[in-house]
């Protein structure tokens, strides 16, 4: 696989080993060692990939993170010294497509690059539709009873998750597997978080799709499935 990366990343020596990594896999690298220098080479550059660190001098990762995503569709991996789940939760609220977290097998951030790439070059045009609900994929447009809905990436992507499974059952691993197609240790009470700010955005009316299922998960309840 091939494509431009942009690797924002103050430690120095972390860059430029992610980036020895990236070129050694087929793809072409720059670095940017700053939030502001990182946002005007993503301007710049339009690359196909950015690794974003979270901690960043002169503009933080999460920023920069949203004027990427309110910018363009590129995807996004952060890597991160942050353990704790509620900062994994920011990471992903802020528009990122996977999450790495610091220390990391080089060899585990091109294999999830490659697999966030594949996501993206592989996607087509896909609507879906459950009950007042409807979920354009392609372009992350989202509408309950045809007035549009404001949704982080993350809960664009839980959303989808639940209206593929219309009326199932779904554990917190299972949409944890299901939604961001990698391990996220901690993350499974994290979730929780994220269902409750999902179901906020599209409840109307006293219609409350997503249910709580005492003991086992959440069922996202369609009548039209």
């Amino acid at each position: 696989m091939s494509g431009t990366v942009l690797i924002v990343e103050d430690d120095r020596r972390i860059a430029n080993w992610v980036k020895v990594y990236f070129e050694r896999a087929g793809f072409s690298a720059e670095m940017a060692h700053d939030g502001e220098s990182g946002l005007a080479l993503a301007r710049d550059l339009a690359p196909d990939l950015v690794i974003l660190d979270l901690m960043l001098p002169r503009l933080d990762g999460v920023e920069l993170c949203r004027i990427l995503r309110r910018e363009s569709d590129v995807p996004i991996i952060m890597l991160t010294a942050r353990e704790a789940p509620a900062e994994r939760i920011t990471g992903l609220d802020s528009g990122a497509d996977d999450y790495i977290i610091k220390p990391f097998d080089p060899e585990e951030v091109i294999a999830r690059a490659e697999a966030v790439l594949r996501r993206v070059k592989g996607k087509v045009q896909q609507v879906l539709t459950r009950g007042a609900i409807t979920l354009n994929e392609t372009t992350g447009v989202v509408a309950v009873d045809e007035e549009p809905v404001a949704l982080s990436q993350a809960q664009i992507a839980l959303l989808a998750t639940f209206m593929r499974h219309p009326n199932q059952v779904l554990t917190r691993e299972q949409l944890i597997s299901l939604t961001f197609s990698s391990e996220f240790e901690g993350f499974d009470r994290a979730i929780d978080s994220q269902v409750a700010r999902l179901r906020k955005q599209i409840n109307r009316d006293g219609r409350e799709p997503i249910q709580t299922v005492y003991g086992a998960g959440y069922r996202f309840v369609s009548e039209d499935a």
